[in-house]
């Protein structure tokens, strides 16, 4: 049986379709927000699986490039692997879903979202988050918790839900959030330098608009849900569980009770081998059981220490930060570098400066054709002390990369201002929590070591939440290493200036955050991030006042657009002849602005020029420099700009009688003429006397 409901939303309509399509799926849908349209199936499997201690959820974005009318370029012309962007919102659709599973739920659950049609002014990653949550609701698998998102824009002070194309161009925020009917769950924000207070407004508008979301996902599960499943959770025998904990408590207590990491974790390791000895030969069949078992013990220590005895595993306290070092230019051929430590977390970020042509190119379902500024994030083993094979960078290496980039774009200048493409890569080279934040502290040293005119530096903190059972007691820390981040519940990453929030990323483990855990966790990280711009600014106070001597030199001009097509020549070959001859990158750009890139400040200045005479218009009363071409008994002809030649008559030649044109130049002569004349014809008349004449005049008056 089809069925539909509908309901409007910031004044557009929000569609669910169910029965129409996918029958064979637990639930498939087809929800749609104007004429952008998702396709979203949920399945699960009938049984749990065996042999592991995770829930297996898997959520997928797929992007169609027919959504937007367009056939994806290169040789197979068919969508490969997934774009950044998608795996981007994959994630954003993950994080929300996660904590609302029961726990110890170990069935593999899949989430498939395919866009299908995109509207520009509808964002499909919205529409994909309350597609995902409203499939899963419908379906029989156990997720009984609608969860809604929108994006929030601000336009002249005022808060735009689900802002339109022309209006996120306007914004000076681009926010998402998700939220059940009675806390928010996941933050993403993106902003110029924005305020706390009004993000945190924001965020609360933002919420205010889940609500109804959620109401209209309640609304279809009454009307055509499915019974939900009775799962099989995963638990311990009861038995077994009182036994390990009874022998492993007090061991576990005394190390975990170390401030020192390394020493903390070689007591955990001695820990874990007693027990071992303890239960291996005793129960062969228990080993996933009884590390389960040390885990949990782990955690509740570890969150009994923070949420009751009031101290933190490091014995910092909970607004401390830990000890900052910044420095710059470490590596002598590399353009910029910033190396950020922060206890044992440490990041090495690299700024490359390229031509303008060095950017990126998307094929992709979005507005956006070309990145100019990009961040990639490294995150080998090494980084916390393990074996590990090396291969290319994952969900989280792209995610994290896209929030440091996300950070950083609202202070990077115009290509008007500093005409260069700019990649950073951060280089995470020791890992205690924070990892990406402390890729924005080291990219902005970075950025001011290579010499680019950033607004103003920017710094970045993770703030950690830990709570009780119930929720009603919480205790937010400042500065979060790995173990409270492994064992707590939140981990909100805030960026930005000394003026405001330019980036938010808000994870939770738990069924959402209350209104004063946010506020006050925005209040201290903004107190945590002038700390850190300190510490940056006590290394470099500002950007170089130059880039360095290993990046390419820069050079601009404007030409009439009529002209463009006299620099690069049929089939390229005037602008390939200038590249050959210096050396030089030239971007030319729709308006006429072109941008010539160049190691060498000759080569450089060159094509400018060689550029800049294909382009001039000669014009009457001026002197040029130009080089003999042609000798005829009447006059010589000399090109006095690249395809523009003129003749110099005989008795223009000298400011004496000229027999013989001979007598005075031959052909590759460069001689200094005037324009005299230019005809109704465009035939120019130069005169070399005249120009003579007009050079000791000025040579008297000096």
């Amino acid at each position: 049986m089809q069925h539909t409901i509908e309901t409007i939303v910031a004044g557009r309509k929000l569609k669910l379709e169910y029965g129409k399509i996918g029958m064979l799926s637990n639930a498939a849908i087809l929800m749609s927000y104007g004429d952008t349209v998702v396709l979203t199936n949920v399945n699960a499997s009938a049984s749990p699986r065996e042999g592991i201690d995770f829930f297996p959820l898997s959520v997928e974005y797929e992007e169609r490039l027919y959504a937007v009318g367009k056939i994806p370029g290169g040789f197979i012309k068919r969508e490969g692997k997934p774009s950044e962007k998608a795996i981007l919102s994959g994630r954003a659709i993950d994080r929300p879903l996660r904590p609302l599973f029961p726990k110890g739920y170990r069935n593999d659950v899949q989430v498939v979202c395919t866009v299908v049609s995109v509207e520009n002014d509808n964002l499909p990653e919205i529409l994909a988050i309350n597609a995902a949550s409203a499939a899963l609701c419908i379906s029989s698998i156990p997720f009984a918790a609608p969860v809604a998102a929108v994006s929030v824009g601000i336009i002249d002070g005022n808060f735009v839900l689900n802002p339109t194309s022309k209006e996120r161009e306007q914004s000076s925020m681009a926010l998402t959030v998700c939220a059940t009917k009675e806390r928010v769950t996941m933050i993403e924000a993106g902003g110029q330098e924005i305020p706390e207070e009004v993000m945190y407004d924001a965020i609360m508008f933002g919420f205010d608009a889940c609500k109804q979301i959620v109401a209209f996902q309640e609304d279809a599960m009454k009307q055509f849900g499915k019974e939900k499943a009775i799962p099989v959770l995963y638990k311990v025998e009861e038995a077994l569980e009182n036994e390990v904990r009874e022998f492993c408590f007090d061991i576990i207590k005394e190390a975990m009770y170390i401030t020192d990491k390394d020493l903390r974790n070689e007591a955990m390791d001695k820990a874990k081998e007693k027990i071992s000895e303890e239960f291996g030969e005793k129960y062969p069949d228990n080993k996933a059981d009884i590390s389960d078992i040390v885990y949990r013990v782990q955690k509740d220590i570890v969150r009994n220490m923070i949420l009751n005895e009031k101290r933190r595993p490091d014995g910092r306290g909970f607004n401390d930060i830990r000890p900052i070092n910044c420095e710059v230019s470490l590596l002598p051929r590399t353009h910029g570098t910033g190396l950020f430590t922060r206890g044992l977390t440490q990041v090495l970020t690299v700024a490359t400066l390229g031509a303008l042509g060095d950017v990126q190119i998307l094929d992709g379902i979005g507005e956006e054709e070309f990145k100019r500024y990009m961040h990639h994030y490294n995150f080998p083993s090494y980084s916390v002390g393990e074996v590990k094979p090396l291969r290319g960078p994952g969900r989280r290496e792209i995610g994290h990369g896209a929030l440091a980039e996300k950070a950083l774009e609202p202070l990077i200048p115009s290509e008007e201002e500093f005409p260069y493409t700019i990649r950073l890569v951060s280089e995470v080279l020791s890992s205690n929590g924070s990892t990406s934040q402390a890729s924005v502290c080291g990219s902005t040293l970075a950025l001011l070591d290579a010499g680019v005119p950033i607004k103003r530096p920017a710094a970045g903190i993770a703030m950690g939440l830990v709570t009780s059972e119930d929720l009603t007691e919480e205790e937010i820390l400042t500065d979060i290493q790995g173990i409270e981040d492994f064992f707590g519940d939140m981990d909100f990453k805030v960026a930005g200036t000394e003026k405001g929030i330019t980036a938010i990323q808000v994870d939770t483990k738990i069924k959402g955050l209350s209104n004063e855990c946010i506020k006050k966790s925005m209040e201290e990280a903004r107190k945590a991030r002038l700390h850190i711009l300190e510490k940056i600014n006590g290394c470099i106070p500002t950007h170089r006042s130059d880039v360095s001597v290993y990046a390419p030199k820069t050079y601009t001009t404007t030409i009439d657009t009529e002209k463009i097509r006299d620099v690069i020549g049929p089939g390229g070959k005037v602008i390939n002849n200038i590249i050959a001859e210096t050396g030089a990158k030239i971007d030319i750009k729709e308006d006429g602005k072109i941008f010539v890139s160049c190691s060498d400040p000759v080569g450089g200045k060159l094509a400018i020029k060689m550029i800049e005479d294909l382009t001039r218009e000669v014009k009457a009363g001026e002197i040029y420099l130009g080089k003999v071409t042609k000798i005829a008994a009447f006059g010589a002809f000399v090109e006095i700009l690249p395809k523009k030649e003129g003749l110099v008559h005989i008795s223009k030649l000298d400011v004496n009688r000229v027999n013989k044109v001979e007598d005075v130049v031959s052909v590759g002569d460069e001689i200094l003429v005037k324009v005299t004349e230019i005809d109704n014809q465009g035939r120019i008349n130069l005169s070399r006397k005249d120009a003579i004449k007009e050079n000791e005049q000025e040579e008297e008056e000096k």
